[in-house]
């Protein structure tokens, strides 16, 4: 889900061999949630072994290991820890739309409504410890670092970047500029080529690069600022103020107005319309003081390695291979692709940008 400011983003088409030699944060959860959602069989089902159990993670992260290595690059796979308290009501709300999601899919399953079917397969998509820790014993097995955030792992990416152990934030969401990111890279992870909706053809995606500066200094404002519009708007932590989109909400802070300005000016108009009620406003204001400070001050943690070793090449034969049915062929060209990332580096990050 993440938050909505997307429209006020300057994004720009980056050519993916640019990024030979980059060292790239990933959202890990992200990451894995496309692949549970995406890698799945006619009629929506995930793909899965001889003996039922998905694959689907799995399969997912070997491919586009492969394609990182293709293009060169060092990945790192970044998880979230404990999430806030404040994320709480947005994990039940996603809870609630899975099941009813695979309540719809089962119906559209016995109707035989295979778009349906699909559709709903793919909203019912989760990613349980089971699948967590497959990832990551088959990440190790590539040779991968991987970072255990104590919170938001979004937030522990940016942090790498800000210190400087990590070039480029990998990331679907736009979160990570909430918590600071500078260089975000989209559309790493998607497979090059997105359904267009309502129509049976798909258009090409083309990974895009956002430089924070380069937005904040276009629209004239601060990382604080862009906070309060993210605020505004709603996050993963707030709802959002009633009626106040991205544009709506920059237009407020460029007149110097804070969130809480924002809430106040346009919470005295809901009490009158009796749309509101005053307990309500306040509530909202405490929970922003709260997800404020939270994009702020982010827990992230500075006890972390970086290092990457070439793939396993048996251990992972035996993982996938053996135990998960895997093509033993495409395994070993999965590792002749990741083994590319040990080749010398191409330009600095500064000539790039």
């Amino acid at each position: 889900m993440g938050v909505d400011i997307g429209s006020l983003l300057i994004k720009e088409e980056v050519d993916t061999n640019k990024l030979k030699g980059k060292i790239v944060a990933f959202d890990a959860y992200n990451i894995i949630y496309q692949f549970v959602t995406a890698v799945r069989v006619r009629g929506g089902n995930p793909l899965t072994d001889s003996n039922g159990n998905i694959t689907s993670h799995l399969s997912g992260l070997l491919y586009r290991s492969g394609y990182f290595g293709d293009l060169g690059i060092k990945p790192v796979f970044v998880f979230d820890g404990k999430p806030p308290e404040l994320k709480q009501e947005t994990i039940d709300m996603r809870r609630k739309a899975r099941e009813d999601a695979h309540e719809k899919w089962l119906l559209a399953v016995e109707k035989k409504d295979i778009k349906a079917a699909e559709k709903y397969a793919a909203a019912s998509a989760r990613v349980d410890m089971k699948i967590i820790e497959e990832s990551k014993e088959l990440i190790q097995l590539m040779g991968f670092p991987i970072i255990d955030a104590p919170s938001e792992g979004e937030a522990q990416a940016a942090f790498m970047q800000k210190k400087g152990d990590v070039d480029i934030v990998a990331s679907q969401d736009y979160d990570a500029f909430l918590f600071g990111a500078q260089n975000v890279v989209r559309n790493l992870t998607v497979s090059g080529k997105r359904k267009v909706q309502g129509k049976n053809e798909y258009r090409d995606i083309m990974p895009e690069w956002v430089n924070l500066k380069k937005t904040l200094d276009f629209h004239n404002i601060n990382e604080e600022q862009l906070i309060d519009i993210g605020l505004s708007v709603g996050t993963d932590f707030n709802s959002g103020i009633p009626g106040i989109g991205p544009k709506r909400a920059l237009k407020f802070v460029k007149e110097r107005k804070n969130v809480f300005d924002i809430l106040d000016e346009v919470g005295k108009k809901a009490i009158k319309e009796n749309k509101v009620s005053e307990e309500e406003i306040e509530e909202e204001r405490e929970i922003i003081k709260k997800a404020r400070q939270f994009f702020i001050h982010p827990p992230v943690t500075e006890v972390y390695e970086l290092k990457w070793e070439k793939p396993k090449k048996d251990e992972m034969i035996e993982l996938l291979c053996r135990k998960r049915d895997f093509s033993e062929k495409r395994v070993i060209l999965a590792c002749e692709k990741i083994n590319k990332i040990f080749e010398k580096k191409q330009p600095t990050l500064d000539q790039w940008f």
